[in-house]
């Protein structure tokens, strides 16, 4: 297994990937309505993607309010420490934006 990295994604961009991702876990697992599942917080908030190696395998978004939400991981990487390495990534941007107060949705 590669090392497993999180980035800052990139919306507009990266849409492609957080939908798959957001889509296997939620929609198609947890049956959350896609009407739910998206909604106009994802165009204010910061993105994040983890990676093994370059295939994108988990994300997590966090709004302007320190609201982290949408923390998914794709199931065959469960178990691997990658929702630690999002939430690790989403804190430190959040401080780094000033944001000293995060909760989960």
């Amino acid at each position: 297994m590669n090392k497993i990295h999180v980035s800052v994604a990139d919306w507009r961009k990266d849409i492609d990937e957080i939908r798959r991702i957001r889509e296997a876990v939620f929609i198609a697992e947890q049956s959350v309505p896609p009407e739910l599942e998206w909604d106009a917080d994802d165009a204010d908030a910061v993105h994040f993607l983890a990676f093994e190696g370059d295939f994108p395998i988990g994300t997590a978004r966090l709004l302007p309010s320190g609201e982290i939400g949408r923390v998914s991981v794709l199931k065959d990487w469960r178990g691997l420490k990658v929702g630690d390495k999002l939430m690790e990534a989403v804190i430190g941007e959040a401080e780094k934006r000033g944001q000293t107060r995060q909760f989960l949705s």
